[in-house]
């Protein structure tokens, strides 16, 4: 029975075995490349070369002087997020991201000087090395610095401005707060002109109206020499009727004597009168109606004016209401911007956060890794099948 026997197959004595793999021969260089040194210049950055930024913050609301009962649709609308008080606070939002609001804080202050790179390193300042001296891209610069937002449930907005100095990042914030003031000042000059201005307009033009009509009625009334001509024609036809009461009662006395005494030499007389009342009669109907000189039409050209005054009196009672009306409309409709919370002086900086940063960019490497290596992988296992 043969023994077992134990063969040794390590290395001889006085030779060395293959050296154990470092840690440094185990990464990968891709990941090194793609992650270790990019979080390394990272970490040196943040934590050795960028600057400090203060945070000024300020919190507003845009409203109106008084706001009406809303509609069913109003409530619907706010019901998913569209309330309609939030286009007003909206305009201020864009108007502070805006070139213009850009342009007239310059007018007030040295932003470029707040935020070059005497300030703050240069990857932080404006204009970064990659930029140009352009208003473009300061203004695109400009909007890292500044962050506006709105809160639904309390219908107020945030301005968050950032800055290399805490005295510049509130002289900001409140520079920008100043031209969102004016923005809705103008908006208000602009509703008012809108409606104010054109009931104005319209009453104006119904005074002048009423003031021509009242002038040409003053005319006719200097050139007829009456007041109303309707009156003279009530007197003229109160005439004709007293004259024609005249004439019956004559006539039925003439009837009466002729019939008694038909020689009486009262008949001549009696005929004498009833020829001058007939006279008179037929000279008050031609002074009613029959000649171009009459009154009728001149009460008509008269009846033409009074309408046209009244008329006329009507538009500028209407127009005077008009006014009022959109005169109290434009006071409901005043919107106001008030500050809830004014820009704060930071005593300490707010950003970068150092370390939160560095984390970021070694997670999005290492994301950007994984991803990599898994398409590597599937397109190597792909050409091994």
């Amino acid at each position: 029975m043969t023994e077992a026997k134990l063969t040794y197959l390590g290395p001889l004595s006085g030779e060395q075995g293959p050296a154990r793999a470092t840690l440094a021969s185990r990464i990968p260089w891709v990941f090194v490349a793609i992650v270790v040194f990019p979080t390394l210049l990272a970490a040196v950055y943040f934590l050795l070369i960028a600057s400090p930024r203060y945070v000024s913050e300020a919190r507003f609301i845009v409203r109106a002087q008084a706001k009406d009962a809303p509609s069913s649709l109003g409530i619907a609308l706010q019901g998913v997020g569209l309330a309609s008080t939030q286009t007003d606070a909206f305009a201020v939002h864009e108007y502070i991201r805006s070139r213009d609001g850009l342009a007239e804080l310059q007018g007030r202050y040295d932003v470029k000087g707040m935020l070059n790179a005497s300030r703050g390193d240069i990857f932080s300042a404006i204009p970064k090395p990659w930029q140009g001296a352009s208003r473009e891209d300061f203004y695109r610069g400009f909007q890292k610095f500044i962050v506006v937002g709105y809160d639904s449930t309390n219908g107020m907005s945030t301005l968050r401005v950032e800055a290399f100095r805490p005295q510049d990042a509130q002289l900001l914030a409140n520079g920008l707060l100043a031209g969102g003031e004016k923005l809705v000042n103008r908006l208000n000059v602009r509703a008012s002109q809108t409606a104010v201005v054109e009931a104005e307009a319209a009453l104006a033009e119904a005074e002048d109206k009423l003031a021509d009509v009242q002038s040409r009625l003053t005319v006719f009334r200097n050139r007829e020499r009456f007041i109303d001509p309707s009156n003279v024609a009530t007197e003229s036809s109160e005439l004709i009727g007293g004259l024609l009461l005249s004439e019956a009662q004559l006539s039925a006395e003439r009837s009466e004597i002729a019939a008694g005494a038909p020689q009486s030499p009262q008949l001549s007389a009696i005929d004498s009168r009833l020829a001058a009342i007939r006279a008179q009669i037929e000279a008050a109907r031609n002074r009613v109606v029959g000649s171009a000189g009459s009154l009728a039409p001149k009460i008509g050209e008269y009846e033409t004016l009074a309408g046209e005054r009244e008329l006329a009196a009507r538009t500028v009672a209407s127009a005077s209401a008009s006014l009022n009306s959109a005169q109290q409309d434009a006071r409901r409709q005043q919107l106001y911007l008030e500050r809830v919370v004014n820009p704060g002086l930071p005593d300490k900086p707010a950003e970068p956060k150092r370390w939160l940063e560095i984390l970021k960019v070694f997670a999005t490497l290492l994301l950007f890794y994984g991803v990599g290596w898994l398409i590597w992988a599937g397109i190597r296992e792909h050409r091994q099948g």
